[in-house]
């Protein structure tokens, strides 16, 4: 193993670590060919040894695990008498879990340590085993730890845990996954006393509030920080569209900006060993990895929405070298092992510095190579936030870390899962939690409130302030051991083709607040026709035109406000340099980029100088007016990051729609908010809006909004299945969820559903400052009209993502489902003749057979019963219904009679019966797409009123 330091470090100093390890652990360094220590080792087998709390935070494969394994190994094997599990190792990712057993096996069959898994995954008789004889280290997740903490046997062994190693710890902290590992962890003291807390962490932005949350209240920890010793190489660049890019788009079946894309990434692979390519969402890995597929390249797929088998498989072969690309989401921005990465690809800007660290540290994987990484921007904006990005990380300037606001939640979860197996006093719970650092500013109040909503739902007995458990305890614990919310998924289909697309969390169909919502999907722009909660299907119509602008695209990445801020400035350096008619050479080679990649800025730049309009920079933020076929919008350049725009935005928003009554669109990025508004709404109403708000008034209005959203009543549901109000398998669609939140408004649980959403989605405090530096004039509010940087942002980005396909590629799509399918051709005249015929196989003059008759109805496949209420007609009298649909057929077929097999093709239509036909066929047309074209209007309609007709 190499180390980063310099030979003349590799000293007696260097060596003191491994001197200071049990002789039998040296002798296995000795066999194994460990003769140095690494510099995260060096700091950490000191301190760990002595028992000491430690957060070390060192980059990818730089022996961090080791640091924090040797020298518990060495404790372990000194103890002469083993009984029950003397540490934990916990990691969030059952993956790790499996590399931590792989890298561990050789020393524990060495050093006769026993070193098992345990997860979900854990098979019953792995788990009897444990049970009966437990290992010495204990490799498992949070949530398998609250299963251990109240299981029998298990809870036994427990009492003789002196360490617990918690990796990846700076992912736990931000949620509440992190939340709840902490009060467990002070629920764990009450079997074995005080343990050693290691934590193990890629580099963050505030390392000393994630040891804080790491070590709890009132022990002292201390941070080892071995972090990048040199500085990663990152190159930022929009690869410049070539000829070949042209032939390249039509054989990939996407746009030549996008081809050029894939083959400046097929470029980098082929010239390296191993790359991964980062991507920011699934749909975006789904897109390239499908491209790379037709040229035939070894690039592989890992995302978190492919089965457990498949991501396994793709990181074996990559770690063999049969896949010399790996596409990836943030599933590979932990440890997992794959093996050497020799350059890391991010494909568009990664939004937050702490991403881009911790993927480009992916590769050169020791501390003296330096790591490699390139990022392909898409647009502008992505340029600008890249190079921000890469500037910002070269010094340092990570992003803090979150935590939850003390969630009651977890707290209700935890005094259950402590009451399955120990009656405590409300007054020790109280004392036992607040030891907890996301916890230390809970009161007794909180506890005692909590407990009562718990015991009003029949979980727990109050026996004056006594906590036991009652029958229902158990079922629910089990029922809600995970943090992570049991999302259900929506099935997308495509009324116009009639085939499934993919699928959709029920957050984001929770979280619609609007109809027709235009989304991304397997790479394709998507606008919502219908949604049916009963059996969980979002009906969807492709986007034909590249102009419309995506309402949500999965998995977004909040840009923060420091980038946000940052790009502003670039914006007015750029600006200022091309105004004094300077290049931008000693612009581009400062922030590690090219001329060819910041002309793309500059040209939109120039555009706006040249209508001698403001630039929106750090300081300024201008309010446009644009209208469009689509309606009238009012933007608001803002460079204040996705959560202080989204919040200022629906602020806004809730104002204007209170005055006029009227729904207000609200749609953000990281630079802009724009409002979809009514035509009576203008420009200067929203900056009276931004200047007369009050700070304080943020946080009321918003909390009066949002009540109402789904987003909410989705969030209120997850909570109250914590709290035991609503079972697990309770859909928020099914229950009566208006009445159920107003009669639990101003408890405990509401209060948590409502501060989830604001945590998760919002910055109150971001834009209450916002809004007082407006009324200061620290940010400047100028009325402009509309402008180019106004109008590029929002669905640039990922238009090139983005189906291209154009209109006359989605009626061709259309007619050719229409020719496949079926009619059933019913003469109404003799009511003899009725044949199944496939519509492209329909005669251009259509006569019965039987009769000679040319009134022949074309019916759908399922309309068989009209031709015998035909024949019926003919003997009887009909119902009123039956009269209906008679009346229809012969409706239907003197459309036929009229207008041949045109009738035929739109009559075969989804949805289109004999009214809409004629109308569709009695309007001029000049050829045939503008009759499919009228077709697919007509099945979008449908697809929209289709509940009404059902």
């Amino acid at each position: 193993m190499e180390v980063g330091m310099g030979a003349q470090r590799a000293t007696a100093r260097e060596k003191r670590a491994f001197d200071m390890l049990e002789p039998r652990v040296r002798a296995c360094l000795e066999a194994l060919g460990f003769r140095v220590p690494t510099p995260p080792q060096e700091v950490a087998i000191p301190k760990v040894l002595a028992h000491q709390h430690v957060l070390v935070i060192a980059p990818t494969g730089s022996g961090k695990t080791e640091s924090a394994m040797l020298p518990i190994m060495s404790e372990l094997v000194r103890e002469k008498e083993r009984a029950g599990i003397y540490a934990l190792y916990i990691t969030p990712l059952r993956a790790l879990n499996r590399d931590m057993l792989r890298r561990m096996r050789q020393w524990a069959q060495m050093l006769d340590i026993d070193i098992q898994v345990r997860h979900g995954d854990t098979t019953t008789s792995q788990r009897r085993r444990q049970a009966l004889k437990p290992p010495d280290i204990l490799i498992t997740t949070p949530e398998t730890l609250q299963i251990v903490l109240t299981g029998k046997r298990l809870r036994g062994h427990l009492e003789g845990v002196r360490y617990v190693v918690v990796d990846e710890v700076h992912e736990l902290a931000s949620s509440k996954r992190g939340a709840q590992l902490s009060l467990a962890l002070e629920r764990l003291t009450l079997l074995c006393g005080e343990f050693t807390r290691v934590g193990l962490s890629a580099t963050v932005g505030n390392p000393q509030e994630v040891a804080r949350f790491l070590a709890g209240v009132d022990r002292h920890i201390e941070v080892l920080d071995v972090s990048f010793t040199t500085h990663p190489s990152i190159r930022v660049s929009i690869p410049a569209l070539k000829k070949e890019d042209v032939k390249l788009a039509s054989k990939l079946s996407c746009s030549p900006q996008l081809a050029s894309h894939v083959r400046a990434i097929s470029e980098i692979v082929e010239h390296k060993t191993s790359t991964l390519i980062f991507v920011n969402t699934r749909s975006s890995a789904e897109v390239l990895g499908s491209r790379f597929t037709r040229m035939g390249l070894p690039i592989g797929v890992h995302h978190g929405s492919l089965s457990r088998d498949v991501r396994v498989a793709a990181e074996e072969d990559f770690k063999q070298g049969r896949l010399k690309g790996l596409i990836c989401t943030s599933s590979m921005e932990l440890g997992v092992d794959i093996g050497a990465v020799d350059h890391v690809v991010q494909y568009s800007s990664p939004r937050e510095v702490s991403r881009l660290v911790q993927r480009v540290g992916r590769s050169g994987h020791s501390l003296d190579k330096t790591s490699e990484g390139t990022i392909i921007c898409t647009c502008p904006d992505d340029v600008l936030e890249s190079c921000v990005i890469v500037k910002m990380a070269r010094e340092g300037m990570l992003e803090h870390l979150t935590p939850p606001p003390m969630p009651m939640d977890v707290l209700a979860n935890q005094i259950c899962a402590t009451a399955l197996f120990k009656e405590m006093s409300l007054k020790e719970l109280h004392a036992l939690f607040r030891r907890a650092y996301l916890y230390r500013e809970l009161t007794y109040e909180d506890v005692e409130r909590v407990a009562a909503e718990l015991a009003e739902h029949g979980l727990i007995w109050l026996e004056g302030d006594v906590v036991k458990r009652r029958r229902r305890c158990m079922h629910y614990f089990y029922d809600n051991l995970s943090m992570i919310p049991d999302e259900r998924r929506y099935t997308v289909h495509d009324v116009v083709s009639r085939r499934a697309i993919g699928t959709l969390d029920e957050v984001f169909v929770a979280s619609i607040e609007q109809p027709h919502a235009v989304f991304i999907s397997k790479g394709e722009m998507w606008r919502i026709a219908d949604i049916d909660h009963e059996h969980m299907e979002v009906r969807v119509e492709p986007v034909s035109g590249e102009g419309d602008v995506p309402d949500w695209v999965g998995e977004e990445i909040p840009v923060p406000y420091a980038v946000a801020q940052e790009v502003g400035k670039l914006r007015r350096r750029i600006a200022d340099t091309l105004q004094q008619g300077k290049g931008l050479l000693e612009i581009a080679s400062e922030l590690f980029t090219d001329e060819h990649t910041l002309d793309e800025v500059a040209r939109v730049i120039s555009s706006q100088l040249k209508d001698h309009l403001v630039i929106p920079d750090h300081t300024t933020l201008t309010v446009e007016e644009h209208t469009d076929e689509e309606g009238h919008y009012i933007v608001v350049n803002a460079c204040l990051g996705h959560r202080i725009n989204e919040t200022l935005g629906r602020y806004i928003a809730t104002m204007l729609s209170a005055r006029h009554g009227e729904s207000i669109g609200v749609e953000v990025d990281p630079y802009r908010i724009r409002l979809k508004t009514p035509r009576g709404v203008h420009a200067e109403e929203v900056m009276a809006q931004l200047r007369d708000a009050k700070p304080e008034h943020v946080r009321p209005v918003l909390e009066l909004a949002l009540k109402g959203t789904n987003l909410f009543k989705w969030k209120f549901v997850a909570v109250a299945k914590r709290f035991g109000i609503l079972g697990k398998d309770v859909r928020w669609q099914s229950i009566g969820i208006g009445r159920l939140i107003e009669a639990y408004r101003g408890t405990v649980a509401y209060r948590e559903a409502l501060s989830e959403v604001m945590w998760d989605r919002l910055d109150i405090k971001g834009a209450e400052r916002a809004i007082d530096a407006i009324r200061t004039g620290e940010l400047k509010l100028i009325r402009q009209r509309a402008s180019p940087m106004g109008a590029c942002g929002f669905g640039a980005r990922y238009d090139l993502v983005a189906s291209t396909k154009a209109d006359a590629v989605v009626l061709e799509a259309l007619k050719e489902r229409i020719l496949n399918d079926h009619v059933l051709l019913v003469c109404v005249d003799c009511c003899t003749y009725h044949q199944r015929v496939q519509v492209a196989r329909v005669p251009e003059d259509i006569k019965c057979p039987v009769c000679g008759s040319t009134f022949v109805a074309a019916l759908k496949p399922w309309e068989g019963e009209v031709r015998e209420l035909l024949a019926k007609s003919k003997r009887t009298r009909l119902r009123e219904d039956e009269v209906a649909k008679v009346k229809r057929a012969h409706r239907n077929s003197s459309l036929v009679r009229s207008y041949g097999k045109r009738a035929v093709v739109v009559l075969a239509a989804r949805g289109v019966g004999p009214e809409t036909a004629a109308r569709i066929l009695s309007h001029p047309m000049r050829g045939e797409l503008d009759m499919y074209r009228a077709i697919l209007r007509a099945e979008r309609t449908y697809a929209r009123t289709r509940r009404f007709w059902d």
